[in-house]
């Protein structure tokens, strides 16, 4: 077009939609996505989470367990704290990191906690909280120091692909117990629940249908329906039934709304659990937790990039240090707030797969765990049947990436295959990455390729080895 006053031709831009302060600061549209994707995405991710909320105060509190009942936390304090710690260091992973990563206090450490530091090795909760602030401090310097990355960096591609893979079928084993589909019956170590017409199997079945169907034909926001249509069909059976199938609250038409939160336990926490064990013992506690909490965030992040597809050809996770040193935070500030050690949450892949791509996810999930503190009795409706379907098809998206592992290559293929089945199979993605790792250096040392291995490989796999001999003994 001329410009009538010059006589130049300018270019005339076609019109697009206004950039908004969200998306330049969090770069939506750089990364092909919107503003109501990434809240929906934040939505879907903080329901799949939720039971973090009454989980671990569960743990925390020895629910059920009559003869530690007594050792254990107050349930109200826990979750107000639980909310809190996740909520804060949520929102920082958006704000700092720009990645949909979520965190929460880890299953696993809490029962660590809980039933090895307190109620076997007889630490009060408070000096076992203790143990938590060191190791996350300790892991902070690990990632100021560019340790963490370093190590991240001397996996090989295929190994990262396997965790990913690996983290994903761990995720569907997870949907389908708390759905109740998967039990231990004792007669062997996994098996098919006994009985299948149960009312909350039912919720389970009639939500994967869905949310299935729902990807199937490309819906947005097809998890967050299919939780949402999940829970209101268990309101209406638990209703129907007398409030006789779930308990607690779960499924249930809650009495009132608002609760008020009690941060009793912030700041509850002594180190004097070297006095308590002795020293060695202490040392070798903080570098036990120290390692699962190391790899199972490694694992998670490496998992979450490539299903972001936001992974380099070395397989390097861009600005990886910010959310290394957020992770690492807010393990010191868990048990700090007496919540346990929070650690990014491989659950953040239900909003992933909904399409976030940003830290915003991670803020809108932050502002749900605060507003959790004081609607607690809201968060407490929705029951574990109707976010298992989410992550069984959560496991199914990550799986995606098995085709891209070289399976020819025994060195390559035998590790990718222990890293994949042993998370499942041992309910760990510490074990997986471990026994990847150590398979992985043993074969290329045996086959005459040791020089093909990263320095780095040869010192955490010692590493490992250690770990999984401690653990033993």
């Amino acid at each position: 077009m001329a410009d009538t006053d010059t006589g130049k031709v300018v270019r005339v831009e076609s019109a697009s939609p206004p950039v908004g302060g969200l998306d330049r600061f969090f770069k939506i549209s750089e990364r092909g996505s919107t503003v109501r994707i990434e809240i929906v995405a934040g939505i879907t991710t903080w329901l799949t989470m939720a039971y973090i909320l009454f989980v671990n105060p569960a743990i925390l509190g020895f629910a059920g367990i009559p003869d530690l009942q007594p050792l254990g936390l107050p349930f109200a304090q826990v979750l107000t704290v639980t909310a809190l710690v996740a909520g804060v260091m949520t929102i920082l992973m958006g704000v700092v990191a720009n990645y949909p990563f979520a965190l929460a206090a880890g299953l696993g450490l809490n029962a660590f906690v809980a039933f090895s530091l307190v109620a076997a090795n007889g630490l009060s909760f408070p000096q076992a909280m203790g143990v938590i602030v060191v190791e996350g401090l300790l892991i902070t310097v690990l990632v100021l120091t560019g340790v963490r990355e370093a190590i991240l960096n001397a996996i090989p591609m295929d190994l990262k692909r396997a965790i990913g893979i690996g983290i994903g079928a761990f995720i569907a084993l997870i949907g389908l117990v708390n759905a109740g589909v998967v039990t231990n019956t004792g007669a062997t170590p996994l098996s098919l629940a006994g009985e299948l017409t149960t009312w909350p199997i039912g919720v389970f079945v009639v939500g994967l249908a869905l949310s299935a169907a729902l990807v199937a034909r490309r819906v947005k926001g097809a998890l967050l329906i299919g939780i949402v249509v999940s829970t209101v069909l268990a309101i209406i059976v638990n209703e129907a039934k007398d409030l006789s199938i779930w308990g607690n609250g779960i499924a249930a038409i809650p009495d009132g709304v608002v609760d008020t939160p009690d941060f009793g336990l912030v700041g509850a926490f002594s180190f004097d659990f070297f006095s308590a064990l002795g020293t060695a013992t202490a040392l070798a506690v903080v570098l036990s937790v120290m390692l699962s909490d190391f790899f199972d965030t490694m694992g998670t992040v490496i998992g979450l990039g490539g299903e972001m597809k936001m992974l380099d050809a070395n397989g390097r996770l861009p600005g990886i240090k910010r959310v290394l040193l957020v992770d690492s935070l807010a393990a010191a500030a868990g048990g700090a707030a007496s919540a346990s050690s929070n650690t990014t949450y491989i659950e953040s892949a239900s909003g992933i797969s909904e399409g976030g791509r940003t830290g915003l996810v991670a803020v809108v999930v932050g502002v749900l765990f605060l507003l959790a503190m004081f609607f607690s009795p809201i968060a407490g409706v929705i029951p574990p049947e109707a976010t298992a379907p989410a992550l069984v098809l959560v496991g199914y998206f990550m799986m995606v990436m098995v085709k891209d592992i070289s399976w020819s290559d025994p060195g390559i293929g035998i590790p990718a295959l222990l890293t994949i089945v042993m998370m499942p199979f041992t309910y760990s993605i510490t074990n997986g990455v471990g026994a990847g790792f150590l398979s992985f250096v043993v074969i290329a040392v045996l086959r005459g390729r040791w020089r093909d291995v990263h320095p780095l490989m040869y010192v955490v796999s010692a590493i490992f080895a250690w770990y999984f001999v401690h653990g033993v003994v």
